[in-house]
């Protein structure tokens, strides 16, 4: 079904197409039986696919990326199509409209996108609402799904000040989430990325991991390197987490590199993140560095061009212990999720 309104779909604008998609998707969910045919259609449901993680029990460890449902809209419908965990987000404290558009574009002959939201979304006290209101629902208990929160600083929070807003999202999640994923590797927040420095690094994850106790209960923390670390900064990356104890890494978020590509030059000019095909070694050169020199002393969640089973299995035989989709699940549809899973018990 989906490689035949592919091509429909992408004659028009990404972001609009998001948008078109997922309300169409919460129309057919609401729908009588919608939910229930849903789940019967792409959910693969067998104990052997269930995972362990910093404490957090995945029903598969297949996960939807943060930047697919940054404002906790469409979780219900992800976890029905399959999805073993949902991260929402980029979220910050204040709500902003992100970059000017458009702001994300399809390279279909390298089977990648290109986008510069700049974390638009509608505050982190929207998402947290959208959030507890989910797991009050009968359709969470149907079928739930561990959730993590993405958090980030506002565009016009200097650098300096930036630990405030990581703590008001923190602070503000904390009851709603299971676990947090400190985004500081976005290539379309001026200067965001020079918090990956060893210095304002520590700050900020020290400063949540004091936070990281309410009524007896702790969150896993989660940090999201971006794919252009040297070896000797992701040799940083690993002391990080081993001094301030968080949980582990995501690895990785989208590229500022344009090698190799084969698309237009006007579209391969476009400033902003890359993801998709042309991130899949890189992604799993970076996964397999981080499990090799750590010793395996942490989790990590793979991201980066997984547009088949292969490259999922790819990534956990890299070192990975869950995955995470977006730009593969955009290329590949929602069958992806399924086709994982069960390649995954025939291992």
């Amino acid at each position: 079904m989906y490689s035949l309104l592919k091509p429909l779909l992408f004659k028009f604008d990404p972001e609009k197409v998001h948008y078109f998609v997922t309300r169409n998707l919460k129309r057919f969910n609401k729908v009588p039986g919608g939910a229930a045919l849903s789940r019967s259609a792409w959910l693969v449901n067998d104990a052997r696919l269930k995972r362990t993680v910093f404490g957090l029990k995945f029903k598969n460890p297949v996960g939807l990326a943060a930047g697919f449902d940054k404002n906790g809209e469409t979780i219900a419908e992800m976890a029905n199509l399959g999805f073993g965990f949902i991260e929402v987000g980029t979220v910050t404290p204040l709500p902003q409209p992100g970059n000017p558009k458009p702001r994300m574009f399809r390279l279909p002959a390298d089977g990648a996108l290109i986008n510069r939201m700049g974390f638009n979304n509608l505050g982190v006290d929207v998402l947290a609402s959208r959030i507890a209101a989910y797991r009050k629902t009968a359709e969470a208990t149907k079928n739930p799904v561990i959730i993590g929160g993405n958090i980030g600083k506002n565009k016009n929070t200097p650098n300096g000040d930036a630990v405030s807003d990581y703590i008001k999202c923190f602070d503000r999640l904390f009851e709603v989430v299971d676990y947090f994923v400190v985004n500081v590797s976005s290539p379309n927040t001026p200067g965001l990325r020079a918090l990956q420095e060893k210095e304002p690094l520590m700050h900020i994850l020290n400063t949540l991991q004091q936070r990281n106790r309410k009524n007896d209960i702790s969150r896993p923390i989660l940090l999201k390197i971006a794919p252009d670390l040297t070896n000797e900064q992701l040799d940083d990356i690993i002391e990080i987490v081993q001094q301030t104890g968080i949980a582990g890494v995501i690895a990785t978020n989208t590229t500022i590199s344009r090698d190799g590509l084969t698309s237009a030059p006007e579209v391969v000019n476009e400033p902003g993140g890359l993801s998709g095909k042309p991130l899949t070694s890189r992604s799993t050169e970076v996964i397999r560095y981080l499990s090799g020199k750590s010793n395996k002393s942490f989790p990590i969640i793979g991201v980066g061009g997984i547009h088949s089973p292969e490259d999922a299995v790819e990534k956990l035989d890299a070192g990975a212990s869950l995955i995470q989709l977006y730009t593969g699940f955009i290329y590949e549809g929602p069958g992806l999720i399924g086709r994982i899973n069960k390649k995954l018990l025939t291992l």
